[in-house]
């Protein structure tokens, strides 16, 4: 009954400005990621209402050497309105126990199959853990649960992180603290925009 979030959020996605160009444009969509260590599992990723922590994150992605990272040449933000539909909604303790349900069932059947579960491990900069590999594995374990038992797939996935240095010293307050969105229908993607700040990102994009 309360599964599905009624209203439009606005999500922001970082990537190339040539990506961005083709999505807006209507000759091109946002690619779902597949990355074993993605945060919220399979599918394209938002930031909710944070179009700056999202060029930041497409400027963080050009400095590091992956593979994926090189395609980033001129860091942009593209903007989305975004329907949250039936939403596992990561902030709700309801949808925290079918999380906790999921990894009882993965760490089951891993064991059944003599396999190591995965881990959530950091990168080489920081103390966050920046690879979710559990988490994704668990709740695309989730996804994939629901479907041989029938029941209403997730259209996405909702979660806060708290990230990044203290705001100032002794806070619980983190510099990359957001809420995080991960659309798996692309059909809850009603339409893709400019920013309107869209300047920010002429700007950035003459950074070496």
């Amino acid at each position: 009954m309360y599964g599905r979030l009624p209203s439009f959020v606005l999500g922001f996605h970082g990537c190339d400005r040539s990506v961005a160009a083709r999505v807006i444009s209507a000759k091109g969509r946002l690619t779902p990621s597949r990355n074993e260590y993605d945060w919220l599992g399979e599918g394209a990723y938002f930031w909710e209402n944070n179009p700056q922590r999202a060029l930041e994150f497409a400027i963080e992605s050009r400095r590091r050497r992956r593979r994926e990272a090189r395609r980033i040449k001129k860091p942009a933000v593209i903007g989305a309105v975004i329907d949250l539909g039936y939403c596992l909604n990561l902030l709700d303790s309801k949808y925290l126990q079918i999380l906790k349900e999921g990894f009882r069932i993965l760490s089951q059947t891993m064991e059944q199959a003599g396999q190591q579960m995965p881990v959530n491990k950091q990168a080489r900069e920081g103390n966050d853990l920046l690879l979710r590999n559990l988490d994704c594995a668990v709740i695309n374990a989730v996804h994939t649960l629901r479907s041989v038992q029938g029941l209403p797939p997730f259209d996405t996935v909702r979660s806060a992180f708290i990230e990044g240095a203290e705001v100032f010293p002794g806070s619980t307050f983190r510099e990359k603290n957001h809420i995080q969105i991960c659309v798996r229908n692309p059909l809850c993607i009603k339409g893709y925009f400019w920013p309107l700040d869209d300047q920010a990102n002429e700007i950035v994009t003459e950074m070496p």
